[in-house]
């Protein structure tokens, strides 16, 4: 029988495009949800931060947040500002790029991830904040 468990997961964020690896955090909910096959749905509610892999190491949580400056500059201007004089536009085009949620299959009670890929949340505000992650199971039970 297919079934589904659904977690929240709260991180407090510094903002500025911040990667946070969260995989620990998803594999141990997994380990105690007793999944032994299915997929993960990862969200982040909210429109200025995202979801996705990458390998989570010292070189790339520095060109990460460098190559979206550099193709979405936060020193431009956007009509976003205009409107509701945060300065954040450039946040919310960027998670949109990005995307808010991934889907990751597991078998055996354990996520199919390569060796050097962990999932991560990016939270490109400008601001510190607290951060909410869903972590949304289905499968089969062992």
């Amino acid at each position: 029988m297919i079934e589904i468990k659904t977690n929240i997961i709260e991180l407090r964020t510094k903002g500025d495009t911040e990667v946070i690896d969260i995989t620990v955090e998803v594999q141990e909910l997994l380990t105690d949800a007793k999944f032994a096959e299915g997929s993960v749905l990862i969200f982040t509610p909210g429109s200025t931060a995202g979801i996705t892999t990458i390998e989570f190491e010292p070189g790339l949580q520095k060109d990460y947040p460098a190559f979206f400056e550099k193709i979405i500059p936060s020193n431009q201007q956007y009509k976003h500002n205009d409107t509701w004089h945060d300065g954040n536009g450039h946040s919310h085009v960027r998670a949109s790029l990005q995307g808010a949620s991934i889907t990751v299959p597991f078998i055996d009670g354990r996520l199919i991830l390569g060796t050097w890929q962990q999932i991560i949340l990016i939270d490109f505000d400008t601001h510190p904040r607290t951060r909410k992650v869903v972590v949304q199971f289905t499968g089969k039970k062992k």
